[in-house]
């Protein structure tokens, strides 16, 4: 079974269509998993959001990013900039009842959520255990924290990843090592890696076989989107990927 990685789709209807246009094509997509952020920064949180009720996948879970946790509770303290919290303003000043069924209703609560495939314990977290909202994992540091796990899927730093852990375990079959894969696919409506194609992360779990994809969208038809009722740094960064 291949699953549909996504994250940070950050209210760009073009990359996503894009993202579910390169998918159909290139994989055999049987599930997805969400991983949050949904909203924001981006002209059409609704559209997005309308889209992704529509997917024609599975979806293993849907959780809260620190945007969509931001803008229920109506609370923007710890965004790092006032534009950012005019934009978190902005789009809860748009959103429609449909869309506020799904982040209220469909989207796991605490950031976070477990579920199994293929006989693999997975966690899919917008951030980390430190701080499911607002605190990214790093590769550098120890994580011993998600030994628990086979797979470790987030997002939040708009950044890919992929690397895995080794531990110890009292397993004699597996020489007493215990392995975690972290996935980070990096953001599909505003990505930070200097690469300003829509990206995504495509899973065979089967064969663990994890494919990072970077396709093009048109960046300016979503920023002719843009109203002017928001930082034009938001509309700006997606040329540049930054």
């Amino acid at each position: 079974m291949s699953v549909l990685v996504l994250s940070d789709l950050h209210g760009n209807l073009s990359a996503f269509q894009a993202v579910l246009d390169r998918a159909a094509k290139d994989h055999d997509i049987t599930s997805c998993i969400l991983l949050g952020d949904l909203i924001d920064y981006g002209m059409c949180s609704n559209e997005v959001i309308k889209m992704v009720e529509n997917l024609p996948y599975k979806i293993l879970c849907s959780i809260r990013g620190n945007h969509e946790d931001a803008v229920i509770r109506d609370e923007y303290s710890r965004f790092s900039s006032d534009r950012g919290r005019d934009s978190a303003r902005y789009t809860r000043s748009i959103l429609t009842p449909d869309s506020w069924d799904y982040l209220n209703r469909k989207m796991a609560p605490d950031g976070k959520a477990e579920f199994a495939v293929n006989g693999k314990k997975c966690l899919a977290i917008h951030g980390s255990l430190k701080d499911p909202y607002w605190k990214s994992i790093r590769p550098e540091e120890a994580l011993e924290e998600y030994i628990a796990y086979d797979y470790v899927f987030s997002g939040h730093s708009h950044l890919p990843h992929l690397f895995e852990r080794y531990y110890g375990c009292a397993d004699g079959v597996r020489r007493n090592k215990k392995k975690v894969v972290f996935i980070n696919p990096g953001s599909v409506g505003q990505p930070r890696n200097l690469n300003n194609r829509a990206q995504f992360a495509v899973l065979d779990m089967e064969n663990e076989q994890i494919v990072f994809e970077k396709t093009a969208y048109d960046i300016d038809k979503e920023q002719a989107a843009f109203c002017g009722r928001t930082d034009d740094f938001y509309r700006e960064r997606l040329r540049w990927g930054i």
